[in-house]
């Protein structure tokens, strides 16, 4: 099911690249082929088992321990589900292109490198999908962008590809490691490589971090994703912001924490600082911005700055396990969260744009008249991203720092800032769009309506549903070979 799952989409993206579509036909090919994926990958949910599941093998480069490996733990398949979710949304998301077809093809080639990522089993398969998820971006940003489009997605591909190659090095220092030459990622997790104290554990361990935190991003290595984001047409920044970002701080739990726990546990402190640093100030920038997609670009830097922190806390050797657990628990679910909060913004942000070819904030104001339905839903998006109880911000949030004030208390305390500025930012941008007199030049402001409802609506149904019974998510999570091997390494 899982090989169904990654395949589907790329069969879909070769079919769009040939076959002679009109717009609405592509838009439904890549459409029901990210479904068909979320179907599968469902299936695999409901079969239910511990540690990795529906695992399949079928050797590649037999010589180099390379293999076509899939399997699913409780965070994999979590992350997985919420990414194949957000290509549905984001395929059937209504905008206005030129030369559709090969932008749907673009859509459904990055969904199926997306899932692939999350699902190998294989560290050299995940390389592969870690760049080729650049490429279908990189078209994304600089074909059907506006402004600044083709520079933004130049410097989104030179970043993340530096970072690639960083983590391409890790990788194979730590297969020559291994006692047999591999790439399993259940032999490298069972079996660290690199446990020993010394200078080439700490360069790998670096290595990793420049690159994963490249792609999550965070502070001083975010610059890239600002000028991404806002040039970029609003579904795609939807999948940036919700599936790629992920990439990063699932690369940093999959392969340096659970890879690398001694090597991680000494550098854990450093990393938790980098993570409230990012918190401070992409709340802090995000505040300052007045475009609205480069405004909810800064809080990604804020909110994965969240996942960091829980993150490192996780890899501690200091604490009690369990308050290590809440904090790698909670690591997961803001991914989630943000991953469908944020998502659900920048589809917001792409239906301001359809209707007013302009972000800039101080040119809105008075929008609840004419548009309720889409300050409703950016309402609620909002007030999830700001962390309000009851929404899918708070549980994750909660999780992490009660697990971060169990291990850096004083870390925990100064990163609740964020949250504060955070909440400022927010309530800032609805009263600068929202409310208010209306401009005239927004006098024929149209309201959401069909699709875009229904889309938003599943999105944001979600991040209520995790908001008030988190306990059908958090158990998916756990799941897992995840917390064990966290705490035998800690």
């Amino acid at each position: 099911m899982l090989t169904f799952a990654i395949l589907i989409p790329l069969l879909a993206a070769g079919a769009l690249a040939v076959a002679p579509l009109g717009e609405t036909v592509s838009r439904w090919t890549a459409t029901v082929a990210a479904a068909l994926s979320l179907l599968a990958l469902v299936v695999v949910w409901i079969s239910g088992g511990e540690g990795f599941r529906a695992v399949a093998e079928v050797p590649w480069v037999p010589e180099l321990g390379i293999a076509w490996r899939v399997g699913v733990d409780g965070m994999s398949l979590t992350l997985a589900l919420m990414s194949a979710l957000l290509f549905v949304a984001a395929t059937a998301w209504p905008i206005d292109l030129h030369n559709a077809r090969a932008y749907y093809a673009w859509m459904a080639f990055l969904a199926g490198v997306s899932i692939g990522l999350f699902v190998t089993l294989d560290l050299i398969v995940f390389y592969v999908f870690f760049d080729l998820s650049l490429v279908g971006m990189y078209f994304l940003i600089g074909r059907w962008g506006h402004g600044e489009a083709q520079h933004a997605a130049l410097k989104f591909f030179v970043y993340t590809l530096a970072g690639s190659l960083l983590i391409l090095i890790g990788i194979i220092v730590l297969a020559l490691n291994m006692p047999a030459l591999t790439f399993d990622m259940r032999a490298m997790i069972d079996s660290p490589p690199l446990a020993a104290a010394g200078v080439v554990p700490g360069l790998v361990f670096l290595a990793f971090v420049i690159g994963f935190g490249i792609k999550t991003p965070v502070f001083p290595f975010h610059t890239w994703l600002p000028p991404a984001h806002v040039n970029a047409p609003g579904p795609a920044s939807a999948i940036l912001a919700g599936v790629l970002l992920k990439m990063g701080t699932y690369g940093l739990i999959r392969i340096p924490l659970q890879m690398m726990p001694e090597t991680f546990a000494r550098w854990a402190l450093p990393l938790a600082i980098v993570g409230v640093i990012s918190i401070l100030w992409g709340s802090i920038v995000a505040f300052a911005q007045d475009n609205m997609k480069r405004r909810i670009a800064y809080t990604s830097v804020n909110h994965m700055g969240y996942t960091v922190l829980g993150i490192a806390v996780a890899g501690s050797a200091l604490g009690s396990e369990t308050a290590r657990q809440l904090a790698l628990t909670g690591a997961v679910l803001e991914m989630v969260a943000h991953g469908l909060i944020t998502g659900a913004l920048f589809l917001i942000a792409g239906a301001v744009w359809q209707r007013a070819e302009d972000y800039h904030l101080p040119n809105f104001g008075g929008l609840a008249g004419p548009a309720p339905r889409l300050t409703g839903a950016a309402t609620l998006a909002a007030f999830a991203s700001l962390g309000l109880p009851g929404l899918a911000g708070f549980v994750a949030e909660l999780h992490i720092f009660l697990g971060a004030f169990g291990v850096y208390p004083w870390l925990a305390a100064i990163g609740l800032l964020g949250i504060l500025i955070t909440a400022a930012l927010f309530l800032r941008m609805l009263r600068q769009m929202f409310f208010g007199d209306l401009p005239k030049e927004r006098a024929g402001f149209t309201d959401l309506a069909g699709v875009e409802i229904a889309l938003l609506a599943a999105l944001l149904a979600l991040v209520v549903l995790i908001g008030i019974w988190p306990a059908w998510l958090l158990g998916l999570i756990d799941a897992g070979v995840l917390i064990p091997v966290l705490g035998a390494g800690g």
